[in-house]
């Protein structure tokens, strides 16, 4: 256990991290709006193979991870990080054929939240945790709003969710033992993992030209930029806090999805994203606050 905020740090220290997942947030959506491209030529399996293939190639070539320290023991962490990520991906792209972006990411986040509600022990994180899950509940297919969302593509999108809710832990052992080494380690698992299906469902398609430049750019939007800021972010921030923060993954989705993707929403569903940003900066604001009075918190969930 040790405490995320010191008194004297300057706010910075913190604003940062919270910046980062920001704007892997919108990296991320960006991505799988034009990721969809693929999919009618090499599908969600092969769109997910190519992606994190690329992604990997280009975190090896930059962050050169054979110069990470590896034993037995620190191996586990950054196979299960990267076998996570590989299910998140897969399971999140196989989800979005047929579930519009918003929906899709806000079943998904049922993952960071459940990490958010498990590892939250001061009272008031659980405010803002509870303002974001009646955000996320408008924002669901619920009653008669689910007539038209696909079941299996619900389910899949909650698998990814829980894949995300693992990645999240397993994430943050990583980073721990391997620093910046540990995206472009689990990168690597990632991708070997999911490559052999990609393969095996879209075969030569996967190496036309029209699709690589695609992937190349959907790599860097949805992989190797967003793996990268989280990962820092995972090493700065507790994992109640990233949970919290990352309940703005709905809102994020839903603004991209209707200004790429032409998805329009109706008012309870921008009510419902209001109330997860707004729970966001809560969040943020209070840790802040405990920071600057160098309160003492607890970091969980990430042992």
């Amino acid at each position: 256990m040790k405490a995320p905020f010191k008194q004297g740090e300057s706010p910075l220290s913190f604003l940062i991290p919270v910046g980062a997942l920001v704007l892997a947030m919108l990296s991320f959506a960006s991505g799988a709006s034009i990721a969809k491209q693929l999919f009618p030529i090499v599908g969600a399996e092969g769109t997910t193979a190519l992606r994190l293939s690329i992604a990997a190639l280009m975190l090896i070539a930059t962050s050169r991870p054979w110069r990470a320290r590896l034993s037995a023991a620190t191996w586990r962490p950054v196979v299960l990080y990267g076998i996570t990520m590989a299910g998140m991906n897969l399971l999140f792209y196989l989800a979005l054929q047929t579930l519009p972006l918003g929906i899709a990411i806000a079943l998904e986040f049922t993952g960071p939240l459940a990490v958010a509600m498990l590892s939250s022990r001061r009272r008031v994180d659980f405010l803002w945790i509870a303002l974001a899950t009646g955000g996320l509940l408008l924002l669901l297919p619920l009653g008669e709003a689910s007539a038209g969302v696909d079941p299996t593509g619900a389910i899949l999108a909650l698998g990814a969710g829980a894949c995300w809710g693992i990645y999240i832990i397993a994430g943050k052992r990583a980073g721990q033992d391997h620093g910046a080494f540990a995206t472009s380690l689990g990168m690597i698992v990632a991708a070997l993992t999911v490559l052999p299906i990609g393969v095996a469902h879209a075969g030569a398609s996967l190496f036309l030209p029209s699709v690589l430049s695609t992937a190349v750019l959907v790599a860097i939007l949805s992989s190797a930029l967003p793996f990268s800021l989280e990962m820092f972010a995972l090493r700065q921030l507790p994992a109640q806090t990233y949970g919290t923060l990352t309940s703005g993954e709905p809102a994020v989705g839903a603004m991209v999805g209707l200004l790429l993707l032409g998805e329009a929403l109706p008012l309870i569903h921008w009510c419902a994203i209001g109330m997860i940003v707004f729970a966001s900066v809560g969040a943020t604001m209070t840790a802040m606050q405990g920071r600057s009075r160098g309160s003492p918190q607890t970091e969980c969930g990430a042992d």
